[in-house]
């Protein structure tokens, strides 16, 4: 679904966020990019959308070269979810919803049951939240919307920027559960960026740590917890083990990391 062959990102300044790297993330899965602060993990996934043109290589998105696709049009088939929700303010919930719908001329009453599945499908039925503005919402709520939104025109693949790192604990939680149960339902193709490695390890089908621009490792959570590459990905995963982890949270099978 997304490859990466040799794809690198090196600034004016001389500064490389990226060393080359190849990478394939499969169709309908959940993948998680995991490292601490400055580690290229938000470069490469801004690669995909080209919001970051690389300096090198070429990611292919559904076997097309993303450099042949007009940005305007690979921004439309890739949904996009900050930490930053980035709601329009002077914007109703169905209007913020209806922004990319609009741009690709669907109508009216396509729109507006896309508007009302969506909500529902978060939880937030629309006769109460459908003109309701930003600023009436809670954070959690705010979140939900911009997960929807970048649903709202059915895109294959969705990229989420660190999207729960401002909320606090509870609704990050709640959010996380949600967008597992959501994910069962509508099987994107999902690049999820943070520095939480618990969140990761929740989150993810394979999940790939990165380190000054590397990556380090690539496998599923119970891989690497039980398996790990090196010192690097051990010391990365010991606040889980300290909190006593089940594998069963990851895995499905018993045992205590």
């Amino acid at each position: 679904m997304i490859t990466f062959k040799q794809v690198s990102k090196r600034y004016e300044d001389g500064t490389t966020a990226v060393q080359p790297l190849d990478l394939h993330i499969e169709q309908g899965e959940f993948f998680v990019l995991v490292g601490p602060s400055g580690c290229g993990k938000t470069t490469t996934l801004k690669m995909i959308n080209r919001l970051i043109e690389p300096t090198g290589g070429s990611i292919y998105v559904n076997g097309t070269d993303n450099n042949t696709i007009q940005v305007h049009k690979l921004r439309q088939q890739i949904g996009y979810v900050l930490q930053q929700i980035a709601l329009f303010p002077h914007m109703t919930v169905e209007e913020n919803i209806a922004v990319t719908p609009d741009l690709l001329h669907w109508d009216r009453s396509r729109t507006s049951k896309r508007i009302d599945e969506l909500l529902h499908m978060v939880g937030m039925d629309p006769a109460v939240f459908r003109s309701r503005r930003p600023d009436e919402l809670s954070g959690g709520q705010q979140q939900r919307i911009g997960v929807i939104r970048a649903l709202a025109a059915d895109p294959p693949v969705i990229l989420m920027d660190e999207p729960f790192s401002a909320l606090d604990p509870i609704a990050r939680e709640r959010l996380q559960n949600d967008l597992l149960q959501l994910q069962q339902t509508i099987r994107k193709t999902i690049v999820f960026v943070t520095h939480d490695i618990q969140e990761a390890v929740k989150l993810g089908d394979r999940i790939a740590i990165m380190n000054e621009g590397t990556i380090i490792q690539v496998d599923t959570p119970q891989r690497l917890l039980q398996q790990p590459a090196n010192s690097f990905v051990e010391q990365f995963f010991q606040s889980i083990r300290q909190d006593g982890m089940s594998i069963s949270t990851v895995s499905g099978n018993e045992g205590t990391i």
